[in-house]
């Protein structure tokens, strides 16, 4: 499937600075980005760093300029910046608006456009990135896999079921910053426990990719609780003091907003 020749972002925040870099790190994958004008740091630091990259205040401009346009705005603005634009029937449309139904998109658009919904990570800047789309699409999803790669959920319940998964990125960054924050009271050098936990995580995620459909977590989690041992004893300190209810709930919480 072709990549676009031409794609437009409106919005310019981190995840639309983390796509442009990942689609034009060499070799470039599609030959022209515009990106609007919001926001002004972020848009002239990728018109900077990219020859192929040209900055509009225009948003229509966008629009009319690009084949395949990427809704990278927050859901408080997203209706007052969509509505007024002028879609094309046809016109591939990516929205990377949060807690946004496809049947309020659509409204907003106002044209009988090709809309993908799709939650594409900060890591999609090296590459790396996994994305959810959904519903499937091909075009969508070649785009998604040259930044790492694409899972086509078949169904809304599922792609929101993944953005909800997604919610955890803060909370992962936030225990190991709380466990820092324990090492250092302890009289740990937070650089020194910042060296150690940092690639302790990216080995154990490693070991799960590794293992990949066949990977078991709760088998995983048995394997490293060795009997009577220290893994074990936080394990069940933690469920027993409420952890992993609390997270259950959290999640919960957070897919009840996002499938409103």
């Amino acid at each position: 499937m072709s990549l676009p020749l031409k794609i437009g972002f409106i919005g310019t925040g981190a995840i639309t600075d983390a796509m442009v870099r990942g689609l034009l790190l060499p070799p470039a994958a599609v030959p022209h980005v515009m990106v609007s004008l919001r926001s002004a740091e972020t848009s002239a630091r990728l018109s900077a760093d990219f020859p192929q990259v040209l900055v509009s205040a225009d948003n229509q401009a966008i629009v009319e300029g690009c084949d395949t346009v990427v809704l990278a705005i927050r859901p408080q603005i997203a209706e007052e910046v969509v509505r007024p634009l002028r879609f094309r029937d046809g016109q591939k449309v990516i929205s990377l608006v949060a807690a946004t139904g496809r049947p309020a998109l659509l409204d907003w658009i106002g044209a009988d456009v090709a809309l993908v919904q799709a939650i594409p990570l900060p890591f999609v800047a090296r590459r790396k990135g996994v994305t959810a789309i959904y519903p499937p699409d091909a075009g969508a999803a070649a785009l998604f896999d040259v930044l790492g790669n694409a899972v086509e959920c078949e169904t809304r319940a599922e792609y929101d079921l993944l953005a909800a998964a997604s919610a955890l990125m803060a909370t992962y960054f936030a225990i190991m910053h709380r466990t820092t924050q324990w090492l250092a009271q302890k009289g740990m050098p937070e650089e020194k426990g910042r060296a150690y936990l940092a690639p302790l995580f990216a080995e154990l995620s490693q070991t799960a990719l590794l293992a990949g459909s066949h990977g078991d977590f709760v088998e995983m989690s048995r394997e490293y609780a060795t009997r009577g041992g220290l893994n074990e004893q936080v394990l069940r300190d933690f469920e027993r003091d409420g952890g992993m209810s609390a997270l259950t709930e959290a999640l919960e919480r957070v897919y009840a907003r996002i499938g409103r």
